[in-house]
């Protein structure tokens, strides 16, 4: 838009619009760029929506933008692959206590190659990110405040096997294609359960086996249950 407005771009050309984790982008706030981008393009052009998950409430936005779709399915909405081995693990409330818990399953883990670890907020990124580094593991940290430049330079040393796991927010579950990634954490349960289907999915790609551990507090079981709903 920025390109279009300061006369940089023609987009009259245009014949192929593509919406990438297109529910995440109608539900967090992007509908009237998405609209005023869609204005700006040639009404006879082709609309490609890809997502892992698409809830109803999103599939009614979608359809503004769509002209008798055609609809694609390689697996059941929302379902995670079967590729990937999943674990819930109970642990109790306090930080400290999850912290050690998920020490003690990196540990254990002797095909573990590398992994990625979530957290719902960037500050418990931080935290955590901290406490692995003080307890000796190779470790990096990602989440959305970082510029665009640290982001990429932490990607690249991840996917290198400079560093073996990396903390994320959920900024790192969409769109962030490490086909070999061993193993996903899931430090905290995902508050949408959505969220779950996309974190998970950074391993066990291309037809390879990942595994998948959750830590479950108490206050966090309305979550589980919701993801097991799902």
């Amino acid at each position: 838009l920025e390109h279009f407005e300061r006369g940089r771009v023609m987009l009259t050309g245009v014949k192929i619009f593509v919406l990438d984790e297109a529910d995440r982008m109608l539900d967090m706030g992007f509908i009237p760029d998405i609209e005023r981008i869609a204005k700006l393009i040639p009404f006879t052009r082709q609309t490609l929506f890809f997502s892992a998950t698409m809830p109803p409430e999103i599939q009614k936005l979608a359809d503004r933008f769509l002209q008798n779709p055609e609809r694609l399915e390689v697996a059941r909405r929302s379902s995670t692959a079967i590729t990937v081995t999943q674990r819930f693990v109970a642990a109790h409330g306090k930080d400290y206590e999850k912290r050690a818990v998920l020490r003690e399953l990196i540990r254990s883990q002797e095909d573990l190659k590398n992994a990625i670890i979530f957290c719902n907020r960037k500050k418990d990124v931080a935290e955590l990110f901290r406490s692995l580094d003080r307890h000796g593991f190779s470790v990096g940290a990602l989440h959305g405040d970082m510029d665009q430049r640290s982001r990429m330079a932490m990607l690249a040393n991840f996917k290198d096997g400079n560093i073996k796991l990396l903390v994320a927010s959920d900024v790192a579950a969409r769109g962030l294609d490490n086909p070999d990634v061993s193993h996903v954490f899931n430090f905290d349960v995902p508050i949408h359960a959505e969220d779950y289907v996309h974190r998970i999915g950074r391993t066990g790609r291309a037809g390879r086996s990942g595994a998948a551990f959750t830590i479950v507090t108490k206050r966090e079981t309305k979550f589980s249950d919701a993801i097991e709903k799902l």
